[in-house]
């Protein structure tokens, strides 16, 4: 049902390509990712942005942005809306501007985002229990998005006790599992959420900051970490 893209053989091969969630829409923030070695690149629609305090628009509002992002010829995803997301016309839309999957948390999402060309990312929350996370797994071609940190941990260090509860996941189901950085997520700890089966680290502004400059030196960081393990 969905394009077998070449990001989505990296999440299933270990070759564990690195994921830059942006903090706002900017394209010299998008090419300090790209120039830090960030494979594919996530925006968001119709959503608060709980980390930043950032408000993104509808598909509307943000199509300029997309369509000059889409030049960039690089995979594209977008984390597709809280209440609010975009509609079925709106969704072929971002997959003719080159958007190979969309992200909501799971208490969000309707059937016309299922029935799109969008590989589906559902997102767990703090509170999601196993059972939440094998009936996501169901979903067919599905991503799965660990975001399972509670807010009042946020920006905190990565703890073991956190590694293996991304463990915990990844071995509980048979799809990809991303992890976004909701914690302060280092090289070191890059690798360690490679070595225990994670497809790809989401990398937002936790640790990429809000600069061209932090973007990029925190993108090659873990980038550079991450390579030589192959």
């Amino acid at each position: 049902m969905y394009a077998d893209t070449a990001l989505y053989q990296k999440l299933t091969d270990g070759s564990f390509p690195v994921i830059v969630s942006l903090a706002r829409h900017d394209l010299d923030f998008a090419k300090a990712a790209l120039d830090g070695g960030a494979y594919a690149l996530k925006t968001h629609l119709n959503a608060y942005h709980r980390a930043t305090g950032t408000t993104f628009g509808s598909f509307a509002d943000e199509r300029a942005f997309f369509e000059e992002l889409a030049k960039l010829g690089v995979p594209l995803l977008v984390m597709a809306g809280q209440e609010t997301v975009p509609t079925a016309e709106e969704m072929e839309m971002l997959h003719a501007l080159g958007f190979e999957g969309f992200n909501v948390y799971v208490d969000h999402m309707q059937p016309h985002l299922l029935g799109s060309k969008l590989r589906p990312m559902p997102a767990l929350s703090s509170t999601s229990m196993p059972e939440d996370i094998a009936r996501i797994a169901t979903i067919p071609g599905c991503i799965i998005e660990a975001s399972i940190m509670p807010f009042e941990r946020y920006r905190t260090a990565v703890l073991d006790a956190d590694l293996q509860k991304y463990r915990a996941i990844v071995e509980a189901v048979d799809v990809p599992v991303i992890v976004p950085s909701q914690l302060q997520v280092s090289p070191d700890d890059a690798k360690a959420l490679r070595d225990i089966g994670v497809a790809a680290p989401l990398l937002g502004a936790i640790v990429t900051g809000d600069t061209a400059t932090s973007m990029y030196r925190a993108v090659s960081g873990i980038v550079e970490a991450t390579r030589k393990l192959q």
